[in-house]
């Protein structure tokens, strides 16, 4: 114990070092506010119609707040604001059933944010699959890794669907009470005006060009968001693409588990996401695929890839090669880097991503939901923008722990379980794990964190320098050697490199030191002098 608690400090001092570092380094520069004008941005029309004048505007009065997009973010946003009275207006682009290959796992996190927000039956009759752990593979070997849920009510677990159906369930949710009107229609700008945001501006599903007005807007329009550049500093990096594929009555090895293989060049993904079937997605890394269309991406598939999948799911793989219904996703990351800007916030894909390797994004967007709407629950008028956009600065604060510790472990995981040619990593892609092998503490530390169950940045940092020291201890045992205690060092410093660089993106001190940021205790506008 004392150990651990020496670790502990010795962490801290260091993290200290680096933000003391980074204060002086960016010395005083301020964030320059953007407020230009959005081009055109993907949204759609639906149901329930607003009161609108006959200037082709949306009667401001009959609403409260605009959310721009009505996926995972966007529909639960919409049902808990909805549900706390606010009228809110809800544009998306395309109200048809989503189809894609990622947004597939909730995390048990994720399912309990769910369940805070009244929104867990949207994981029934979706023919879902209760999920309560991992399975990992290398080199032949494989160590299963079972969520920590001893302390939980027995619902209590990961959730893997199909994405669509999911989002669907959400959307009639949000749709079913009376002061959330959800429309098809596409947001083609934000409305600003002396720097406040106003409103949108949009066309409905037949056309017709309209100006909705709101005193806030939220835009959740997804990963492909066009109208967050003038709410953020939009910093967005492509590490990869998923290639994703579903085998077709398989089963895994071990069931209601994902499966990450530890593959070269970058891991290779299993998990169910309905009773009859089986998602694989296999991480290409950079921007360039091999072409689906001319047959190149089959050919990779079958042998690159195939050779390395466990004996149970090759002939599963193959066939689903062979079905041809091959589909690709660019992986994006992009730190939140928000504007606050009166009259709108971001939220969700649009403000902020990591790699989906681990499954974290939909926790961190009902994470953030409810850090919002406890924000916004104690105030009655949301008009005055500019009290209003200070006081929600608290919000970019109050989320930090949480999503930057996904954020973090999301970034880290991918770079440590990719292949290398480098010895040093090869030796800490090792390390992680025979580390997460070894059961008790070292595996239920990590799995809390990916899970979302304990997403502590300081246990972040212990169990990944954690694993560096194991992976040193490796090499220098039982008799150190000139080249493994210059592979050792090498490994501590690469492993440093990896994960400090995305904690620097993500922000030193709200991550660890929320509470010295003024926002961290900003009060409601009513409650300012």
């Amino acid at each position: 114990m004392a150990y651990e608690y020496i670790v502990e400090v010795v962490v801290a001092f260091l993290v200290g070092l680096v933000f003391l570092y980074d204060i002086l380094v960016r010395g005083s520069n301020k964030t320059k506010s953007a407020y230009s004008s959005c081009s055109s941005s993907e949204v759609f029309p639906g149901g329930n119609c607003l009161k609108r004048t006959g200037n082709g505007e949306v009667d401001r009065s009959t609403t409260d707040i605009i959310i721009v997009g009505a996926g995972v973010a966007g529909s639960a946003l919409a049902y808990t604001l909805g549900k706390d009275g606010r009228r809110v207006h809800v544009i998306e682009r395309d109200l048809n059933e989503p189809d894609r290959i990622v947004g597939e796992l909730l995390q048990p996190g994720g399912y309990l944010k769910l369940i805070e927000l009244g929104l867990e039956d949207c994981v029934d009759e979706i023919d879902a699959q209760r999920v309560f752990g991992y399975a990992l593979y290398k080199d032949g070997k494989n160590t299963r890794l079972s969520y920590p849920l001893e302390n939980f009510h027995s619902d209590v677990a990961g959730r893997s669907f199909h994405n669509g159906r999911f989002i669907q369930r959400m959307r009639q949710k949000a749709a079913s009470l009376p002061n959330v009107n959800l429309e098809q229609g596409t947001v083609t700008s934000l409305l600003e005006e002396n720097g406040t945001i106003k409103g949108v501006q949009y066309k409905t599903k037949g056309g017709q060009e309209l100006i909705a007005y709101a005193p806030l807007t939220i835009v959740c329009d997804g990963c492909f968001s066009n109208l967050r550049r003038s709410l953020c500093e939009p910093k967005v990096d492509i590490p990869s693409c998923f290639v994703g594929l579903v085998l077709e009555n398989c089963e895994l090895p071990h069931a209601n588990h994902g499966h990450v293989i530890l593959a070269d060049p970058s891991p290779i993904l299993f998990y169910p996401i309905s009773s009859t079937e089986v998602r694989c997605l296999v991480d290409v890394p950079g921007q360039n695929v091999p072409s689906v269309s001319n047959g190149e991406m089959a050919h990779y598939l079958k042998t690159m890839v195939a050779p390395q999948i466990p004996p149970e799911l090759y002939t599963g793989f193959i066939s689903a090669i062979d079905e041809g219904n091959i589909r690709t996703m660019p992986n994006r990351s992009m730190p939140a880097a928000a504007h606050p800007t009166p009259g709108a916030l971001l939220m969700g894909d649009a403000f902020n991503m990591r790699h989906p390797l681990t499954g974290g994004g939909m926790t961190v967007a009902l994470s953030d939901i409810v850090v919002l709407r406890d924000l916004l629950r104690p105030l009655h008028d949301l008009y005055d923008a500019s009290a209003l956009c200070k006081y929600l600065e608290s919000f970019y604060t109050l989320r930090k722990p949480v999503a930057s510790t996904i954020n973090t472990l999301a970034g880290a995981l991918y770079k440590v379980f990719s292949a290398s040619p480098d010895p040093a990593r090869k030796e800490m892609r090792q390390a992680c794990f025979d580390y997460l092998s070894l059961g008790g503490i070292f595996s239920n530390g990590p799995i809390s964190l990916l899970s979302g169950l304990n997403p502590r940045p300081i246990s972040l940092i212990l169990h990944f320098f954690a694993v560096a020291i194991y992976g040193v201890g490796r090499l220098l045992l039982p008799f150190p050697s000139p080249k493994r205690i210059w592979i050792g060092a090498r490994l501590i410093t690469g492993a440093s490199s990896i994960i400090f660089p995305i904690i620097k993106a993500e922000g030193i001190r709200q991550m660890f030191f929320p509470v010295t940021v003024p926002a961290y205790y900003r009060a409601p506008p009513a409650d300012w002098d």
